[in-house]
């Protein structure tokens, strides 16, 4: 089994995660950080669009007041997780260096739709099918979080809710991400886009708020107009050669699996030994003082080590062998 060991850096890419209302400049400042990532790594960009979100970004938009040029990047134009998946898996990474997804909310929510199994009577879906329907969507994170190329994660803005105290009464108390409740916690780095209007400005500043920021380096800042520059080179010395390897879930399952079956192996054979051996011990006595010696033995940390089965065959044994010796 593992143990701990002298802590290290083992990051070789950045993981974004961006989300925020429409028109807050997802999109837009994604292909800008991505671009600045790929020019960096001097490999490709490959961007899975759900809504063709990106169909004029990929020409030149002279009247485009930030890069009115167009941006390089390789498309997928899906929402299907399973496709995500199969694409994501088949990238080379000498080829491409950035991945993004935008939205993930679309996948997550194809994730559920997918789903064709029995449903509660109002219609939901039962709780112990929740974990089925996430393997899929909990695969891609696993993926995206142990890919060496850059990773963001664009999302849609959803209302947070809690119910009051006093009046039992839901009430919006934030904002998050829509898609799979973890989603938020996956990657590095957390930005809340918002498009900021001025009466005094023509035109909303696009605004990143670093909701979350495992560096320190972007932590509490607002950015305003986020691109690569204020946005990911900050961060580009921080990075090592390698990128440390997250566990999925079947992987933790077998490890798991094999780790307890052979602890109650072990278990079952320490706890039938200390049962043959008191039994042994019981015969042998001579006298009832001599068996409540032994008697003194069975403390319930002993008993601990046995099966509960064991113990009441212990029980029963010594119970026979004092009717015997009365």
């Amino acid at each position: 089994m593992a143990g701990f060991r002298k802590a290290k850096a083992e990051k070789a890419a950045l993981k974004f995660g961006l989300y925020g209302l429409a028109g807050s400049g997802k999109t837009f400042t994604a292909l800008l950080i991505a671009e600045g990532l790929a020019k960096h790594s001097k490999k490709r960009i490959a961007y899975v669009d759900t809504e063709r979100g990106t169909d004029f970004y990929a020409n030149p938009v002279p009247g485009r007041q930030k890069h009115p040029e167009a941006f390089d990047f390789d498309a997928l134009y899906t929402r299907s997780i399973t496709e995500v998946l199969e694409a994501i898996r088949g990238l080379n990474p000498s080829e491409y260096g950035v991945i993004v997804l935008d939205s993930i909310s679309h996948i997550w929510e194809s994730t559920i739709n997918a789903y064709s199994g029995k449903t509660t009577k109002s219609g939901t879906i039962p709780f112990h099918a929740w974990g089925k329907i996430k393997k899929p969507y909990k695969d891609l994170m696993t993926l995206l979080l142990n890919s060496p190329m850059h990773v963001l994660i664009c999302g849609r803005q959803g209302n947070e809710w809690a119910e009051d105290a006093e009046t039992e009464e839901l009430k919006r108390v934030g904002t998050k991400m829509k898609a799979e409740g973890e989603t938020p916690h996956e990657p590095d780095f957390l930005l809340h886009m918002e498009a900021i209007k001025n009466p005094k400005q023509k035109v909303a500043m696009i605004t990143a708020f670093a909701e979350k920021d495992r560096s320190g380096v972007l932590a509490g800042r607002v950015i305003e107009w986020p691109d690569f520059n204020n946005i990911a080179a900050p961060l580009l010395g921080l990075l090592g050669k390698s990128q440390g390897h997250i566990a999925d879930q079947d992987e933790t399952t077998v490890v798991d699996a094999e780790t307890l079956a052979e602890e109650e192996k072990n278990r079952i054979q320490e706890s039938a030994a200390i049962l043959e051996k008191m039994k042994a011990r019981f015969v042998m006595c001579e006298t009832l003082e001599a068996l409540k010696e032994i008697g003194k033995e069975i403390t319930p940390e002993l008993k601990k080590r046995m099966l509960p089965s064991d113990v009441t065959d212990l029980r029963e044994n010594y119970l026979e062998a004092e009717k015997n010796l009365i």
